[in-house]
């Protein structure tokens, strides 16, 4: 292994203060954790770690130079993932006055692979850890490395999402949630409908 655990440290403290950044990932577990509590966000926060750490397992394994090779393949997800969370944000804005779901009732989109899909939708981070991982770690890289890094990734997006549909889930933050439900919902679907039309439009 060429990978030191110094790397390691500056990669995990990068992708930290990367992660903070309030995207669409954030905005949804949020508003899971207020809406369902913490034991159906959980799964939905976990789906969405795995998602973006996906992105991470993608660039190891080079999808960012598929993208400068064939720039409209980057072009073609940035749109559909757009898309995505335009849907994702019109759905959240439609159903705003509806009533708290029964916290026993599946809800479609809400769960493990739903939080997966929605990281996914957007084919950004890849750019991300693709300049992260050269800036931080030597060009040449064994699978043992890329397994290392990828592990890392993983443990932190895990360990972000985790704290944060538990905190989210307390039962202060949900109290203040219900009294301002119809806000809160349509505040984050406008959110999440910008970021959305931003990937979409932004070259």
């Amino acid at each position: 292994m060429v990978v030191t655990l110094a790397q390691l440290a500056v990669f995990v403290g990068t992708l930290a203060v990367a992660i903070l950044s309030p995207g669409p990932g954030v905005i949804a577990v949020s508003q899971s954790a207020f809406a369902m509590g913490r034991a159906r966000a959980l799964p939905y926060g976990w789906g969405l770690a795995v998602g973006a750490s996906l992105w991470c397992l993608f660039a190891l394994l080079g999808l960012t130079v598929l993208f400068r090779v064939v720039p409209w393949t980057f072009v073609a997800l940035k749109v559909l993932g757009g898309a995505y969370l335009v849907w994702i944000a019109w759905k959240m804005w439609r159903h705003a006055a509806d009533p708290l779901p029964d916290p026993a009732e599946k809800r479609y989109g809400a769960g493990f692979w739903g939080g997966m899909i929605l990281n996914l939708s957007n084919p950004k981070p890849a750019l991300f850890y693709s300049a992260v991982l050269l800036s931080i770690f030597p060009a040449a890289l064994t699978a043992a490395d890329k397994a290392v890094i990828y592990a890392t990734a993983l443990t932190v997006e895990l360990g972000f999402y985790t704290a944060l549909a538990t905190l989210m889930a307390l039962p202060l933050l949900r109290r203040r949630y219900y009294a301002a439900k119809f806000w809160i919902d349509r505040v984050a679907a406008g959110l999440i409908g910008l970021l959305g039309l931003s990937l979409i439009l932004r070259h």
